[in-house]
């Protein structure tokens, strides 16, 4: 029989890891895209935010179901339920995609600091990696959560400062209750970029290991113990993921509509550099614009980058069968940790190829895009799999909820190829 979790804890849980996922999702790859789409195209894209959220929430609800009633995490659920040609090949994308973001967002946190103090981003990329890096290793990425998702707040600054720019009333309800969809080829791809960041394959795997590994930490360390879940647990999960998900499109959305009032409507349509994203800031914040976005992109930073390096590593250890986990000593998980160095090294090393920050945040939302909904398709058909999920298995919403996203995600990111070969 589970053992229930205490509902006052559970209460304040909901304020911790609902709030890191949001502010993880908002990501430096999240800002930079939300930022580039209102400073490009204004008020156009507003829908994309309160359509998404439901997509979103369902999404990892799944996830976290998944987690919980298997007691396994995506990796081996997929290497267990799908053939080697099928899970290996998402495994090795998934740790590709989420080592390209990781690099960008390293990128961006040293952007940020060189707002801050006046030393050339290419000098601290490395010390930048590298702390990072001890953090996982050495640290405790819930001392470090609980510290930087603090920082993260300071992307609320978003929300007043769309006010204080006075945006076109008008113009802001229709470009948020009124879809826009375009032929346009820079349109679609921004698109696809949006949903890349919102719904991001690295948060798949984050949410139904974390659940396990929440298991584990209440003394779960069985499979059998850990198989099966309760209709409190489910509840207290959907209102985790809900207020993660609200945060992170709450922050993303006004993030667009600022950047619509401020750089958008006074030409400013080119977002090259982090100081160039800080402007939107200004309504509010003034000359201290720079300060407030850099604390938001080293907070945001370094939630999600611990985050993109442990879910590719979770992934691959589930899938090849190895030692894991982020309280296990490295000398007990090799290659675990082997994987988060690795990830972090590459990310190093797209820093120095040419390529500007912000669109090198903006391009990993894209690829983001285009791998979420393939592993969508295997993530549904697990969840709606009774074999599998028994009477958890999705009911009627969210198995509607679940598909159309997919489905969404599958014909945006077609549309973007289409016009891209045009």
């Amino acid at each position: 029989m589970r053992r229930e979790r205490s509902g006052i804890r559970r209460f304040f849980k909901l304020l911790g890891p609902g709030l890191i996922v949001g502010a993880s999702d908002d990501d430096p790859s999240g800002i930079a895209t939300y930022a580039v789409t209102g400073a490009t195209l204004g008020y156009s894209t507003l829908w994309i935010m309160p359509v998404t959220l439901p997509m979103m929430m369902a999404v990892q609800y799944i996830c976290a179901r998944i987690g919980l009633v298997t007691g396994k995490g995506l990796g081996a659920i997929l290497r267990e339920r799908f053939p080697v040609a099928i899970a290996y090949p998402a495994v090795i994308a998934l740790v590709i995609a989420n080592s390209i973001n990781a690099g960008a967002d390293i990128g961006a946190i040293a952007a940020a600091i060189n707002l801050l103090v006046p030393i050339r981003i290419v000098a601290l990329i490395v010390p930048v990696a590298v702390v990072l890096l001890a953090l996982q290793i050495w640290g405790s990425y819930k001392v470090t959560a609980s510290v930087f998702k603090w920082l993260s707040l300071a992307l609320f600054a978003y929300v007043g400062s769309a006010f204080f720019a006075h945006p076109d009333v008008r113009r802001t309800l229709v470009g948020t209750f009124v879809p826009h969809l375009h032929a346009d080829p820079g349109y679609i791809t921004t698109v696809v970029a949006i949903i890349g960041t919102t719904i991001s394959p690295y948060m798949f795997f984050w949410q139904a290991t974390q659940e396990v590994e929440e298991d584990v930490a209440f003394g779960r360390h069985y499979l059998w113990q850990r198989k099966g879940t309760t209709d409190q647990e489910l509840r207290y999960t959907a209102w985790d993921v809900g207020i993660g998900m609200f945060f992170s499109q709450f922050v993303g959305y006004f993030i667009i509509l600022s950047t619509a009032a401020t750089l958008f409507a006074t030409g400013h349509n080119n977002i090259a550099t982090a100081a160039d994203a800080a402007r939107a800031l200004e309504p509010i914040a003034g000359r201290w614009s720079e300060w407030l976005l850099a604390l938001g992109l080293i907070g945001s930073g370094f939630l999600a980058v611990p985050i993109l390096t442990a879910s590719s590593a979770y992934a691959m250890s589930e899938i090849f069968g190895w030692r894991f986990g982020l309280d296990k000593k490295p000398g007990r998980a090799p290659q675990f940790y082997g994987v988060i160095a690795l990830s972090t090294i590459v990310g190093i090393e797209l820093n120095f190829v040419g390529i500007g920050p912000v669109t090198a945040l903006y391009w990993t939302a894209v690829i983001n895009g285009f791998l979420a909904p393939l592993l969508l398709v295997l993530i549904m058909l697990v969840s709606g799999n009774r074999r599998i999920m028994g009477e958890r298995a999705n009911g009627p919403l969210l198995a509607t909820l679940g598909w159309l996203t997919t489905a969404a995600m599958l014909v945006a990111a077609a549309a973007s190829l289409m016009t891209m070969r045009s």
